[in-house]
């Protein structure tokens, strides 16, 4: 099993961070992980496309034409979808692309990616984080350390960090209370402070 390292501010090393749980290949579920973004995915939809059905289209009250005698097939309202101007035929309406996922698959998808990047190197646990909320300065911390596509998760979200890292293209800041695992899988690297660390595994545990 991968130890989980803590670094101090100066981003060496200062202990190994004893967990309840192993964080190997074998806690990796891909289908969880695919659920709970496909799940976040469609929350983000709208749903606000609306057509009109042969219900609400306006008129029709009179037979547009004679029953018999035309040639032409016979029509008992303007409304009908046969006709120019009448309603759609199963036609989007407004709807909900809520989709449940439950906890423990929510819970296994955060394992699952805390096991990952920490199996391919790119989970990054401080001590805490010392940031001064300028981007400049975030940019070049990053850049120092070849971690330019990077989750930064605070325990709050108030953290200067998450608003110097805002401008940078590449990157995302968010509080442990909003951990999202499509975010996490968006990005490349996940630097996350002791205390945020300690939240997930207890929810988790």
């Amino acid at each position: 099993m991968k130890q989980v390292t803590l670094f101090n501010k100066d981003f060496t090393k200062k202990e190994d961070l004893a967990i309840p749980f192993e964080l190997n290949n074998d806690s990796i579920s891909t289908p969880a992980v695919h659920q709970v973004v496909v799940s976040l995915l469609a929350r983000r939809r709208q749903g606000n496309a609306c057509t009109k059905n042969k219900a609400l289209v306006q008129g029709g009250g009179a037979k547009p034409f004679k029953q018999k005698g035309t040639g032409r097939a016979r029509q008992g309202s303007t409304r009908s979808p046969l006709m120019p101007g009448g309603g759609t035929v199963f036609g989007p309406t407004p709807r909900s692309y809520y989709k449940k996922v439950n906890k423990k698959v929510m819970n296994l998808a955060v394992k699952s990616i805390l096991a990952d990047k920490l199996n391919a190197g790119k989970l990054f646990v401080f001590e805490s984080f010392d940031f001064t909320g300028k981007t400049k300065d975030m940019a070049a911390f990053l850049g120092e350390r070849n971690l330019e596509s990077t989750l930064l998760v605070c325990e709050s979200k108030d953290n200067p960090g998450i608003r110097g890292i805002k401008n940078l293209r590449k990157c995302r800041g968010l509080g442990v209370e909003g951990f999202s695992v499509y975010e996490a899988v968006k990005y490349e690297n996940l630097l996350i402070d002791q205390k945020s660390f300690n939240k997930l595994i207890e929810r988790l545990g």
